[in-house]
Formats: structure tokens, C-alpha cells, sequence
């Protein structure tokens, strides 16, 4: 019988474990005593049982990340987040499709697509239209599924922000943000969703909410922006419900990404007119500073991909510690 405390320790491993009291270490491979001279023979012999990795066909590593031959749509992705979403989904291997209302999105998007191009087998595209037109996002999205027979997943990202007091705020632009932040984000989940269900693809959807859903920034008058962003996080949970079981008793699985303050042009544009927030936005916060956009893209990646497969009707608040004081 071996000592009470021996070590367990399987061939497969390489660790030696602790030196007993008489300066020997018991090894549970055997109930032979091996002393300290003996143990570079010990490690030799478990390094023979052990396979070359150059000799064998090893698994991938985090596969439930790969999209090879997915395809996706990213709203608002001209620039800023929508554009670092979509650049993370192609590196993984998805064909993506960025929509924006501009003619033509900035120098940044074609070197963006330019570099991707020579790296990876994804692609990257662009498409213009505004989200808030039912009819003209159902039949671009309608078109990007019938290239490649699937639709796998969305990333609703177009938003625009409007500051001022309640007191004095334009009910023209009330309607406005609403159309973008919130009809327009609701009409590319839907559009997306019928060719998920029309080409038995059961897809995930993420909804780029805000931590501006869940509190009122400190300074920042917003009310319209924070509502609309409040309303794309409960949407998130209703969609979720309403097609857990859409794709022939599978789910379209939708979650929300709420981030934090983020040097996207939208928030730099807030710095420039109010140059005091970002000095109050980095106080606030626990790590000190405002994200950049690419430190969203794991969080992304994760939620498309079948690495985030029992997640549904979530939102991951993403904010440096803003909201945890």
C-alpha cells in the first residue's frame, strides 16, 4: 500500500510531483519508489509514450469559433464598430455583407477590404440602404441569401445619436433616431430571420445595444438615444422567445451586445462639442479610459458563432466596469 498523501499522477502528464520527507517521490503509474537520481529516466520514458504532434492529424483547436462559408449581415458598417465587427467576422472565415445609407463608404472600408482580401478566405462587401425602408432592406437581404442559398447571422449595428434636453428636444428628431435605432434594427432581425427560415439555416442574431439602455450617462442628455437602446435589449429577449423554435424546431438564437463609452466617430463627436465628458467618462469607468472598437470583436465572434450555442436572449454588457460601481 502506497502512503497516505501520495501524489496521483497519470503517464500522459509530465508533472513530478512533491519531494516526501525520506527525499523520494511516489508515483502512482506504479508502486515503485523513484528517488531523485532516477527521475530524468522517469521523464524520458513518458516523453516515449508520447506522440510527435508533427506525426499526427491533431484536432482544431476552438473550432465552435470557425464560420467558414457563413454569411452575414452587418448594418452600420461603413466605419467605426460596425466596420471592426464585420473586418472579425470575415478573419473567421464569413462572406460579409456591410450595409450603410452612405453612396460610398469611406477610404478606410476598401483598405479594410483590400487587406482582408489577401488573408483570409471570407470576403467582405458592401451594400447601401437605409434600414428604416422595410421594403428595400427585405429585398437586398433577400438577394445576398439567394447568392449563397443560407443566411447565417446579423450583427444590427446602424444607430445615430442626438444630444439635447428633453425640455427642448425636436420631435422630428425623436422619430428620426427611433426609425434607425430601433424600427431599423427590428426590420434587419425580421428580414434577416425569413431567410434563415427560407433556406433552413438556424442562424444567431446580435443586436448592438448600449450600456446607455441600462443607465443614464452622467452629463450626457440623451434620453431619446438611451430609450431607443433600452428598447433594442428587450427586444433582443422578445425575439428570442418568439423564435426559439422558428428552423424546423431550432432556434434563431438573438442576444444583445451592450457596450460601454467607445471611441467610435459618434462618441468623438460628443468629446468635440463637450470636451469635459471624456475626461468624466474615464473617471467613471474602472479601467480609466473609452474602448476602441476593436475590443468588441471577440465578444462578437463568440455570440455568432457555435462557441455561444446555449446562449439566447442575453445581453452582455461590455463597459470597462461603468456600470458595476
Amino acid at each position: 500500500m502506497l502512503p497516505a498523501g501520495r501524489t496521483a499522477l497519470r503517464a500522459s502528464r509530465l508533472a513530478i510531483p512533491p519531494l516526501r520527507s525520506n527525499g523520494c517521490r511516489w508515483l502512482s503509474t506504479s508502486s515503485k519508489l523513484y528517488t531523485s537520481h532516477s527521475l530524468p529516466k522517469y521523464r524520458a520514458a513518458i516523453q516515449s509514450r508520447t506522440p510527435d504532434p508533427k506525426t499526427i492529424d491533431a484536432p482544431r483547436r476552438f473550432r465552435e469559433f470557425e464560420l467558414d462559408g457563413r454569411v452575414f449581415i452587418v448594418t452600420g458598417a461603413a466605419g467605426g464598430l460596425g466596420l471592426a465587427l464585420a473586418e472579425a467576422l470575415v478573419e473567421a472565415g464569413g462572406y460579409v455583407y456591410c450595409l450603410d445609407r452612405a453612396i460610398e463608404p469611406p477610404a478606410t472600408f476598401f483598405e479594410t477590404q483590400d487587406q482582408l482580401a489577401h488573408h483570409y478566405k471570407g470576403s467582405l462587401q458592401y451594400r447601401r440602404v437605409d434600414v428604416s425602408d422595410a421594403k428595400a432592406l427585405d429585398s437586398l437581404i433577400g438577394g445576398i441569401a439567394a447568392e449563397h442559398n443560407r443566411m447565417d447571422g446579423l450583427v444590427a449595428a446602424a444607430g445615430i445619436q442626438y444630444i439635447c434636453k428633453a425640455l427642448e428636444y425636436p420631435p422630428d428628431k425623436i422619430t428620426e433616431m427611433m426609425n434607425i435605432n430601433y424600427k431599423g434594427v427590428y426590420l434587419s432581425a425580421v428580414s434577416c430571420a425569413r431567410q434563415m427560415i427560407k433556406y433552413d439555416t438556424a442562424g444567431s442574431i446580435v443586436l448592438i445595444g448600449s450600456m446607455s439602455g441600462l443607465i443614464a450617462n452622467k452629463q450626457l442628455f440623451s434620453s431619446v438615444y438611451n430609450s431607443s437602446k433600452a428598447a433594442v435589449i428587450q427586444l433582443g429577449r422578445s425575439l428570442a422567445m418568439e423564435w426559439k423554435e422558428i428552423v424546423h424546431g431550432r432556434p434563431i438564437r438573438v442576444n444583445v451586445l451592450c457596450p460601454g463609452n467607445t471611441m467610435t466617430p459618434m462618441v468623438r463627436k460628443n468629446i468635440e462639442d463637450e470636451p469635459h465628458l471624456k475626461q468624466l467618462w474615464e473617471r467613471e469607468n474602472m479601467l480609466g479610459r473609452l474602448a476602441e472598437p476593436h475590443e468588441f470583436r471577440g465578444a462578437t465572434l463568440f455570440m455568432l458563432s457555435d462557441a455561444s450555442s446555449f446562449m439566447t436572449g442575453a445581453h452582455l454588457v461590455i463597459d470597462g466596469g461603468y456600470t458595476a460601481w
